[in-house]
C-alpha cells in the first residue's frame, strides 16, 4: 500500500510522465503473452514462433507465416483494459506526455491515447510490398493464403519481425520522450527484449517505477518496484 501511495503522489505532482509498456499490458485484455508459461512460445508448432516470425521465414514461406499469424497474432474484438484507459485519461489531463510500447495490437489508440510510439509496429497497418499501398487488418483477416493487393503484390504486416531493425524515427522520438521525462513508469514487461529494453538507459530522472508481476533484470535500478498486475495498480492511481 505504501508503494501505491508513493506512485499516486508522484503521478499527482507530475505533468511529464512517460509510460513504457510490454506484453503484460495487453494480457489483461486477453491477448496471450509470448513468454509466460501459457504463452505462445510454449505451444507446439512445426517451427518455433521465433522462426515463423522472422523476415527470412516471411519471405521464404509466406503462406505458412500467414497461417500462424492469423491464428495467433490477430485478436479481433479485443478491447482496451483498465491500464489502457487510465493512461489515456492521464494524457487527457496533460500529465502523460507519451506511451512507448512494444505491443502491436493498437489498444492504446483504441482507448484514446494519441502520442503512442509503437516500437514493433502494428497489426492494424499492412502494406503492399510492390506498390506501397496501405491496407487495414480486415484485408488480412478476410483473405485466404497470402493476402495480395489490387496490383498483385504481396501484403506484409507493418510489424517488426525478427531480423528486422526498429524504425529510426520512432526510436529517436521514444528516446527523446524518455530522456525528458520526470516520472518513467515501466509496466508489463520483463525487459528482456533488446533494443527496446535498452531505452531505459536514457532516463535521467529519479522516479523510475517498475510495475510487473515478476521481477525484472532492472529492479536493482528502480526507485519504486511493485510486483503486481499493471491494470490493477494503474486502476488505483487516478
Amino acid at each position: 500500500m505504501e508503494n501505491i501511495e508513493k506512485l499516486k503522489q508522484w503521478v499527482a505532482e507530475s505533468d511529464n510522465i512517460v509510460f513504457f509498456g510490454g506484453a503484460g499490458v495487453s494480457t489483461e485484455s486477453g491477448i496471450p503473452d509470448f513468454r509466460s508459461v501459457d504463452g505462445l512460445y510454449n505451444q507446439q508448432y512445426d517451427y518455433p514462433p521465433e522462426t515463423i516470425l522472422s523476415h527470412t521465414f516471411f519471405m521464404r514461406k509466406t503462406e505458412e507465416f500467414y497461417r500462424f499469424y492469423r491464428a495467433k497474432m490477430l485478436a479481433p474484438g479485443i478491447k482496451p483494459n483498465t491500464a489502457h484507459n487510465v493512461l489515456a485519461e492521464l494524457e487527457k489531463k496533460g500529465k502523460l506526455k507519451a506511451i512507448v510500447t512494444q505491443n502491436i495490437d493498437g489498444l492504446h489508440q483504441a482507448a484514446g491515447s494519441e502520442t503512442v510510439y509503437e516500437l514493433h509496429g502494428s497489426v492494424l497497418r499492412n502494406y503492399c510490398m510492390n506498390c506501397g499501398k496501405f491496407h487495414g487488418v480486415e484485408k488480412i483477416i478476410e483473405s485466404d493464403g497470402i493476402p495480395t493487393c489490387e496490383c498483385g503484390g504481396t501484403i506484409k504486416p507493418d510489424v517488426v519481425l525478427y531480423e528486422e531493425g526498429l524504425d529510426s524515427k520512432i526510436l529517436s522520438d521514444s528516446v527523446s520522450a524518455i530522456s525528458k521525462a520526470d516520472v518513467l513508469i515501466v509496466g508489463g514487461t520483463s525487459l528482456a527484449v533488446y533494443p527496446a529494453a535498452g531505452l531505459l538507459d536514457y532516463y535521467r530522472g529519479n522516479k523510475l517505477v517498475l510495475i510487473n508481476r515478476d521481477a525484472t533484470s532492472r529492479d536493482s535500478i528502480a526507485d519504486l518496484i511493485i510486483h503486481d498486475k499493471i491494470g490493477q495498480i494503474l486502476g488505483q492511481v487516478l
